[in-house]
């Protein structure tokens, strides 16, 4: 064995059983439990995305919170469903959380899976292209993060400038482009930079 680390459902519920019965249980405990592992030598703190369910489904703030509390342990998600993101905006969380972290996030990401609701995704503002199912529009958003992980420039300044700037771009942190994970699906086949998790 190489390595090991940890991922847990995140799930809360109000039973008087329950040592997790709402989301700030969960989301504090989490926090918990990784500097808790860091400190008995486990390298890896992962974090599961549900939206719809009593789990864990934000996972940005977290890894933020996690990666300031901890110093070593690698830091990440498993997976996030590219449906429900947008990639602009997911590139600026996922790269202040990674320069937060000291550059040991590690993102895994899916073009979808089995949900709680029917077209979950539609309730974040997102609808496939026509000609495209929701598996088309996860793989289209998930070559988009990885673009502007690269830097890819995407918007022209206008002619008056706060700041000086040549194109918008996403890219806040070096490291994280190499630290994206897809899983399963064939979500982007011909990339073999990245990791595959089948």
């Amino acid at each position: 064995m190489k390595k090991i680390g940890f991922l847990p459902f995140g799930h809360w519920t109000p039973s008087p059983q329950s040592q997790a019965r709402s989301a700030a249980d969960v989301l504090l405990q989490s926090i918990d439990l990784a500097m808790e592992a860091e400190r008995l030598g486990m390298d890896g703190a992962y974090f599961r995305v549900h939206h719809f369910a009593q789990q864990l489904a934000s996972p940005f703030p977290l890894l933020a919170a996690v990666g300031a509390k901890t110093r070593k342990i690698e830091i990440g998600t498993a997976v996030i469903d590219m449906r429900y993101e947008n990639p602009h905006y997911m590139a600026e969380d996922a790269g202040a959380a990674d320069l937060i972290a000291g550059g040991r996030l590690q993102l895994g990401i899916s073009r979808g899976s089995p949900e709680q609701v029917i077209n979950g995704w539609r309730y974040f503002g997102y609808s496939p292209n026509k000609g495209e199912d929701d598996a088309e529009m996860g793989r289209r958003h998930a070559e988009e993060f990885l673009e502007l992980l690269r830097g890819k420039g995407f918007a022209k300044p206008t002619h008056v400038q706060c700041f000086r700037i040549r194109q918008a771009c996403c890219a806040l942190s070096h490291t994280l482009q190499d630290c994206v994970i897809e899983s399963g699906g064939g979500l982007l086949p011909t990339r073999p930079r990245y990791g595959q998790l089948s």
